[in-house]
């Protein structure tokens, strides 16, 4: 099933798995008079409709090879870039939670999940809420001490053989992850783009492993 989402500066981005991007542009230009062209870049695709909307990919595991300018509709470059098998390893982290893989052909093939205990904010005052946000940092941080050392165990042996790494979850637990030196060569082929996921479990984990693998299409009409 795609996965759309409301995208800032206007649009709305809808994720397609590779194995339905002919039909879903085919919809498209149904949709909108037809297609008048087709510009891919190295790292985009930009499909144009003859009533001026635009559906634009952000070209997962760039650079794209079929690269130049088109009338109609042309994204068979595109299927066959995202049909490529490639080993993707994926992050997902939350406060209190992550869940680490591999993941191939959108299956995931090596994983390990885990959750920490992470209080919520407290609205009382004083002394109380004082050891309240103490106790919380150490358990936030004792979380993300784990959450970094399964990142290194799980990927950091196989970091060579992966194609690439996707991230999900808390941007700030991330940013968090990526400052460990000891975790810089997997962030080093991380992919731009940060899945929205919830509480990271194995099944938040073999549903982004599905995702990973699909592309999210913006369109704005």
């Amino acid at each position: 099933m795609s996965k759309g989402r409301t995208v800032s500066g206007g649009g709305r981005g809808v994720e397609v798995p590779p194995e339905r991007v002919a039909g879903w542009f085919d919809r498209f230009g149904a949709r909108h008079e037809g297609v008048s062209g087709t510009v891919i870049t190295p790292s985009t695709v930009v499909v144009s409709a003859a009533d001026g909307a635009t559906a634009t990919v952000e070209v997962p595991f760039a650079p794209i090879e079929d690269v130049g300018e088109w009338p109609g509709l042309r994204v068979e470059g595109l299927i066959a870039h995202l049909e490529r098998p490639r080993l993707v390893g994926l992050v997902l982290v939350r406060l209190g939670g992550h869940s680490v893989g591999v993941a191939s052909a959108g299956k995931v093939v090596v994983s390990r999940t885990d959750r920490h205990q992470v209080h919520g904010r407290s609205a009382a005052g004083g002394w109380s809420q004082q050891r309240f946000a103490r106790r919380r940092e150490g358990q936030a941080r004792q979380s993300l001490e784990a959450a970094a050392k399964d990142v290194a165990e799980v990927l950091g042996s196989r970091v060579g053989e992966l194609d690439a790494v996707v991230l999900g979850g808390d941007q700030r637990a991330l940013d968090i992850l990526r400052a460990e030196r000891g975790l810089a060569a997997i962030f080093a082929i991380a992919e731009s783009r940060v899945l929205d996921v919830p509480e990271p479990r194995r099944s938040v984990l073999d549903d982004a492993a599905v995702r990973a693998f699909s592309v999210e299409v913006v369109v704005r009409d």
